[in-house]
């Protein structure tokens, strides 16, 4: 394919995006600096403001460019079904109901396991809710798991650089854990068609790798994190403090949540299945906190700006990804998906024809592997950056720190699934 103008105006932008997610923190510090422009720097600071900002820059680039239309045509054949998946089932997810229920069932869990209550409880958010991402979808495990964690790890009291290791290790464990089933994480639903790749194939040949990876991340990052977790008083107190709900709001609000993940890639059902989760939590306010909308719509800005950005990269990186021998493919994978996001890079590989079985499974593996060690590379990530930023310094997630904070779970998950 030869790339016109336009491709390469598109991967300009893409690349001054991806710089832009690493500077983040800068905008942050500008903002205080500049106390005048604080809020134009504040929003520059956002990181999930960053692809949809430079999705915006690349739509009005086509219309000068071209012409109106044909840049109008190009936004509106975007599939935009994951960005408003991810902002219904995060929304509906991170309802006290819901995570209120979760809650119980790791307590009551965490109770009959033969450790301290904080290390159990801080164990099963970091391992058991990312491998429930198999059943519930990956931004819903991501959703639960970070609002569980926040008042135990992304505290004030715990060194940065361990919250970082821990953001590191749930991002990881949240990109391979959702491989346990074919229709959880976004890169396996990409292919799992095409490939026909079922849940008992994912099963056998991923899943169980991922959840010995999954166990092994968990359980270092707790032995870590040990001294620097509330001692149990102060958790069981946090967990009373909320008044409970019943178990009829409760049911309703899985029962919802259920009917959104059968249906996620059909957003005419999910978003009328989200209509009446909004009535009946308006008619039922008193047994909820605040929605999460804010972080939401945030979160699907972000990703439907990756959408657009990554829908023109396809000239540069197919050809990539299709000239790699399998072990190749795997450490490419790795690597591009750092900087593209997982699910585009399998999509592109269930183009290429004649593709092998083992390239195919280093294609993904690579893919989920990578998953955690940026904001992007996993589509589900940003969910987790918008609920926790605000327990780290600056309330921003540097790109760096989180890089290096995951680099040791993308090592124990890619040696799984080179391994194993």
């Amino acid at each position: 394919m030869e790339p016109t103008t336009l491709h390469w105006i598109a991967a300009a932008l893409f690349g001054i995006a991806l710089l832009h997610t690493f500077s983040t923190k800068q905008f942050e510090r500008l903002s205080h600096r500049f106390p005048r422009h604080a809020g134009l720097f504040h929003l520059l600071g956002e990181v999930e403001v960053v692809f949809g900002f430079w999705a915006m820059v690349l739509i009005v680039a086509m219309a000068l460019v071209g012409d109106g239309a044909q840049a109008l045509q190009y936004a509106e054949s975007r599939n935009y079904t994951e960005p408003l998946f991810v902002f219904v089932v995060m929304v509906i997810a991170a309802s006290r109901p819901v995570l209120r229920t979760v809650v119980a069932l790791v307590d009551t869990t965490a109770r009959w396991m033969p450790l301290p209550t904080p290390m159990a409880t801080a164990w099963l958010g970091l391992a058991a809710v990312p491998l429930l991402g198999s059943l519930i979808t990956e931004p819903a495990a991501m959703t639960i798991a970070a609002l569980m964690l926040a008042p135990q790890i992304f505290r004030a009291g715990v060194p940065e650089r361990l919250k970082y290791l821990a953001l590191g290790v749930l991002f990881v464990n949240v990109s391979i854990g959702g491989t346990l089933t074919s229709y959880a994480a976004p890169p396996v639903l990409m292919v799992a068609s095409t490939w026909q790749w079922d849940s008992a194939f994912m099963l056998a040949t991923f899943g169980w790798k991922a959840a010995v990876a999954v166990l092994v991340n968990a359980t270092a990052c707790t032995f870590v994190l040990r001294r620097h977790l509330p001692h149990a008083s102060a958790l069981e107190a946090g967990r009373q403090a909320q008044p409970p709900v019943p178990a009829a709001v409760a049911c309703v609000h899985i029962l919802l949540l259920a009917g959104v993940v059968l249906f996620a890639h059909h957003p005419v059902v999910f978003l009328g299945l989200f209509l009446m989760f909004l009535g009946f939590a308006q008619a039922y306010d008193r047994h909820q906190s605040p929605l999460i909308l804010k972080e939401a719509l945030l979160v699907g800005f972000f990703l439907a700006g990756l959408v657009v950005l990554g829908g023109m990269q396809q000239w540069w990186l197919q050809p990539i990804v299709s000239g790699l021998e399998p072990l190749a493919l795997f450490a490419g994978a790795l690597g591009l998906t750092a900087i593209t996001d997982n699910a585009a890079l399998t999509y592109l590989g269930s183009l290429i024809e004649g593709i092998s079985d083992p390239a195919k499974y280093m294609l993904v593996a690579g893919a989920v592997a990578g998953g955690g060690l940026t904001v992007i590379a996993n589509a589900p990530n940003p969910a987790g950056v918008a609920l926790l930023k605000r327990g780290f310094a600056d309330e921003t997630i540097g790109a760096g720190s989180l890089l290096l904070g995951a680099l040791g779970p993308t090592a124990v998950a890619a040696a799984a699934f080179l391994l194993l």
